[in-house]
């Protein structure tokens, strides 16, 4: 077996025998960098597509082996010396049994690329992680950087796969990395210059699994969450309103001289971020942090002024400042950065009643940060809840509901939920048929609960994949139902 030992950029891959575990966007980068590199590559999936066909025809004419079909993840091959997964496979699955039962490493693209970085110039790492806000902390911090006059990329979970933007010939001055739990889990030796955890609730516990006599599936989730903060070298940034993540900050094992700083959307203390009035302040990164702020941006200055979008402007602005960006820079940045569609994006208004667009809020921390941003509230939600529980939820906003309208696979929870805690509030159940076209049924019931003064938000607390393609697809359909019923309705 190779020494994998120190392996990097300029290393001897020729002899290294790697198994690509998926095919996907990540899983083709590492593949096509690894051939780069001189190693020798089999690339396994068990699905094809007409778009992966044509990679696997690309990278075996590189001297790749590539299956595509099922059973193909089924036995890892003979004679491997490392493993690069896709982050969605959990360890528990065939392959990756395998090779930790024979003492295979198993290494994320994301692993991959923090070795291939450039050893002369490397790019600083900001990194990013939570439940809920790290697309929009990422774009942001980008926009921010790019306002600086950086070379700068929004790489990992989101934009440009990381290996891709590390082996980039003109290097990058820094990247702004969106990490997922999943990703983190196959992470062992990277040291971010700064890095925050955003947020932590209940999510994907159908990867994590109790495990007897060991941790919760959420205990497991939240220490791969934690695995940010290991070897930062300059800031970890927590969120003041959540304490798990300063606990995490406080477990970390850092780099002699890293800082610890808050971000709060309340008046910032030393060492932190935070709102005073209608300013965004930093009390971390100036001289006098003990006794005076620097004014960052105004609230006018952001796209929304939801607290969970603040928030994320508050930990992309910490992350920013931690780099040494200037004031001016980071109000640009956040002032120039729009959001993606399908996160708090309105809709329409008729009749004194808006309508919102968040179907992006796919767990129920999601949920309840968009519900919060409103007074009253028709709320939309269902689909699949992957594990999720929304007593928690219901509970913090039970008195912003005028009603509620669930769709959706695994909807009886959310309406479990409610009857236990918010009894009063009007329910309506449109089912989760797939036929037809169930967003103008989620509409009209919806239109029949509010109220002039009144929000309906698609705020769905579930992944979409049970009645559409993936989220963006769920709220397209919403919206285009929104406007049919305004049509028919005058």
């Amino acid at each position: 077996m190779a020494d994998l030992d120190g392996l990097g950029r300029t290393s001897d891959w020729s002899g290294v025998r790697v198994v690509v575990a998926g095919f996907g966007i990540s899983g083709y980068a590492a593949a096509d960098n690894l051939l780069f590199l001189g190693a020798q590559v089999t690339a396994l999936d068990e699905a094809t597509s007409e778009v992966k066909a044509e990679q696997a025809e690309l990278l075996e004419t590189l001297g790749a082996t590539v299956r595509l079909e099922p059973g193909a993840t089924a036995v890892l091959p003979d004679d491997v010396d490392l493993v690069v997964t896709s982050p969605g496979w959990k360890p528990t699955s065939p392959l990756l049994a395998q090779a930790s039962a024979r003492g295979i490493p198993v290494w994320g693209e994301v692993e991959l690329a923090w070795r291939l970085r450039d050893p002369e110039r490397p790019a600083p790492w900001l990194a990013v992680t939570g439940t809920n806000g790290k697309t929009t902390t990422v774009q942001m911090l980008q926009s921010i950087l790019l306002a600086a006059g950086l070379r700068a990329a929004a790489v990992g979970n989101v934009g440009l796969p990381i290996v891709e933007a590390v082996m980039d010939p003109e290097p990058y001055d820094v990247l702004a990395v969106e990490l997922s739990s999943f990703q983190l889990h196959y992470t062992h030796s990277m040291s971010a210059e700064s890095a925050v955890v955003l947020n932590v609730a209940e999510d994907h516990l159908d990867w994590y699994d109790d495990e007897p006599g060991g941790p919760t599936g959420i205990e497991a989730y939240a220490a791969d969450k934690a695995r940010i903060y290991e070897r930062v070298q300059r800031a970890c940034v927590y969120n003041h309103e959540d304490p798990a993540t300063e606990a995490m900050v406080a477990g970390a094992d850092v780099v002699e001289g890293a800082r610890a700083v808050g971000f709060t959307l309340g008046m910032p203390g030393s060492s932190s971020v935070g709102v005073v009035e209608d300013l965004l302040v930093d009390r971390a990164f100036i001289e006098e942090r003990a006794s005076s702020a620097a004014e960052l941006c105004t609230l006018d200055d952001l796209a929304s002024t939801a607290p969970h979008f603040v928030a994320n402007a508050l930990a992309a602005a910490a992350l920013a400042r931690a780099h040494g960006v200037s004031q001016q820079a980071v109000r640009d940045g956040l002032r120039a950065f729009r959001p993606d569609g399908h996160r708090i994006a309105h809709v329409a208004e008729v009749d004194g009643v808006t309508w919102i667009d968040d179907s992006k809020a796919t767990n129920p921390h999601a949920a309840q940060s968009s519900l919060r941003a409103y007074e009253s509230v028709v709320w939309v939600a269902g689909g699949l809840a992957k594990g999720a529980r929304f007593d928690d939820l219901v509970v913090a906003v039970r008195d912003r509901l005028r009603g509620v309208v669930l769709l959706g696979r695994d909807r009886q929870v959310i309406a479990d939920a409610l009857s236990r805690h918010a009894p009063d509030v009007p329910v309506i159940d449109v089912g989760a048929d797939e036929t037809g076209h169930p967003m103008e049924r989620v509409v009209d019931a919806a239109a029949g609960l509010a109220r002039s003064g009144d929000t309906v938000l698609l705020a769905p607390g579930c992944a979409s994949m049970d009645m559409f393609s993936n989220y963006g697809a769920r709220g397209d359909a919403f919206a285009t139902a929104v406007h049919a019923h305004i049509d028919r309705t005058g």
